[in-house]
């Protein structure tokens, strides 16, 4: 407490021990409320002596009708002003005036991590490409197939006697020798042409790329498993089944849950109000414990929340907040320190002062992780790599023309024909279907017999 000093007015301040506001340390109070109320007194000059709460207790209506807790104490004088993570509530309000918010909350979830994490789904090896990812790689792994085996048809260099000879690149040991180079794997046949090459190799560029997108999205996707939370709204929390639920007895957040007519805000009242010896707590820190050690969410100031995740790194916060209200200090409804403080808690604000004292008492002792959300890797993502093979595919073809083209010119010379009508021809007969060759080789075999 600051001692009374000449000349200067003595407030009664009644406060509540809690982490990070008020704490003992070394028979002293300090906290976030202690830092708030000295600089509160540095700038309006007054001394005041702090009294932590009788009864332990905000401030509620008694069955007798009389307030308890810090509103009790301000109502009957016993204490000047209240500071401390006092709610501003219209009950409240009626009885005591409050102060410009020095915090502002809401009502949030606080849950265990490893409570909440999601369940990995049947196929859930599909997820690090998204359904439009695994569509382009089917298209492009049949494409490549189809090329290789017209390429291997077209190169004189792969399959130089059509009529004599059977093409190992036929269409289903295209689509083998396509799967094994996306899985790493050495395959037969092996190409010889030029044409087929080109082909092969910038399919084994796109695996290898597509094989490394796909392992470094699948490590970044189980390593962040557990912060895919499944209960991310209030009504998420009132569908499911796996946790109990509650908040503190008697506090303004039981009353807005009482009060609101939100169909989903009276489910949660009426599920508390039913097991209300069961699921309400008595205390902060026992609600914390709760949570750590059971199936159990709390429900409560968001920004105590903040506090609980910051200390143990086990702990999370749901995204939804509810209820928006803030901190204020309580005084007598006819004191004349109401305007004072409220302008003194404005400048404090706007000079950056009340988010300093936030950071100071809110600082996390977990390690803190830049990893962003994870989703599924887009198709523009791999852009780049589908072009790459299209590009790739299409000099194939035109390698293999090319190499047909020249042994057309060589043969046309020899027989004395024009140049298009071989190339014609050979075209033709290399894309004659395999049993039209085998019956070929059948009639040549017979004439001979």
């Amino acid at each position: 407490s600051r001692g009374p000093e000449e000349g200067l007015p003595t407030l009664t301040v009644t406060t509540i021990l809690e982490d990070p506001y008020v704490m003992v340390r070394s028979a002293e109070l300090e906290g976030y409320c202690i830092d708030l109320l000295k600089a509160l007194a540095a700038m309006l000059h007054f001394s005041y002596k702090v009294k932590v709460v009788g009864d332990g207790h905000y401030g509620t209506v008694s069955s007798s009708g009389n307030w308890t807790g810090m509103i009790g104490e301000i109502l009957r004088q016993e204490a000047d002003i209240a500071v401390a993570p006092l709610t501003v509530t219209s009950a409240r309000e009626e009885v005591v005036s409050f102060t410009t918010p020095f915090l502002q909350t809401g009502i949030g979830i606080l849950l265990r991590k490893d409570t909440v994490s999601q369940d990995m789904s049947f196929f859930h090896f599909l997820a690090p490409f998204s359904k439009e990812t695994w569509t382009g790689l089917l298209f492009a792994y049949v494409l490549t197939c189809f090329c290789l085996f017209l390429v291997a048809r077209l190169s004189p260099c792969e399959w130089n006697e059509p009529k004599n000879e059977e093409n190992h690149f036929t269409f289903l040991n295209s689509l083998w020798f396509g799967a094994g180079a996306l899985s790493l794997q050495g395959v037969t046949p092996r190409p010889k042409a030029l044409s087929v090459r080109v082909v092969a190799a910038v399919w084994w560029l796109f695996t290898i790329a597509l094989l490394a997108a796909y392992i470094a999205n699948f490590t970044a996707l189980l390593s962040s498993g557990s912060e895919q939370l499944p209960i991310q709204t209030f009504e998420d929390l009132v569908k499911q089944r796996k946790l109990e639920f509650g908040t503190l007895e008697g506090s303004s957040t039981f009353y807005f849950f009482k009060n609101s007519k939100n169909p989903i805000h009276q489910m949660i009242y009426e599920y508390m109000d039913k097991r209300r010896d069961h699921v309400l707590v008595k205390t902060y820190q026992e609600a914390v414990q709760r949570v750590m050690e059971s199936n159990y969410a709390f429900i409560g100031e968001s920004i105590s929340q903040d506090l609980a995740a910051a200390r143990h790194c086990n702990l999370i916060r749901a995204p939804e907040v509810i209820g928006a209200r803030g901190f204020g200090i309580a005084t007598t409804q006819v004191s004349p320190w109401t305007k004072k403080l409220s302008i003194a808690v404005l400048k404090l604000r706007e000079s950056g002062d009340l988010d300093y004292m936030r950071n100071k008492w809110w600082e996390s002792s977990c390690l803190r992780k830049s990893r962003d959300r994870w989703s599924p890797l887009q198709p523009q993502a791999l852009g780049g790599l589908f072009l790459t093979l299209a590009i790739g595919l299409a000099l194939g073809v035109i390698a293999a023309v090319v190499e047909l083209s020249n042994k057309s010119r060589h043969a046309a010379g020899h027989a004395k024909k024009s140049c298009c009508s071989v190339f014609t021809e050979e075209m033709c007969t290399r894309l004659r279907i395999k049993e039209n060759t085998r019956q070929s080789q059948e009639t040549s075999g017979r004439a001979n017999a």
